[in-house]
């Protein structure tokens, strides 16, 4: 993607539930499948699950307010 494309936040869920979708098809892993599900866009345009859509918007905030890791760099665990 060049740095001057640019999708809305609507268009963006919409490709992360697609690439989970695919991710789906490939593993078929229940827990995809429940995500997948309380994601999905009821007629009436809210998400099965309301707190999926609130969750997002909470991420695209803390990734615009610079509260991210924009390298997608995982972070190390702790043991208990």
């Amino acid at each position: 993607m060049r740095p001057t494309d640019q999708i809305t936040v609507r268009e963006a869920y919409a490709a992360m539930h697609r690439y989970l979708e695919r991710l789906y098809e490939l593993a078929g892993a229940d827990e995809l499948g429940g995500l997948l599900g309380s994601m999905s866009l009821l007629p009436d345009g809210q998400t099965a699950d309301p707190t999926a859509w609130t969750d997002w918007i909470q991420a695209v905030e803390e990734i615009r307010a610079g509260r991210g890791n924009l390298q997608l760099e995982l972070e190390p665990g702790t043991d208990d």
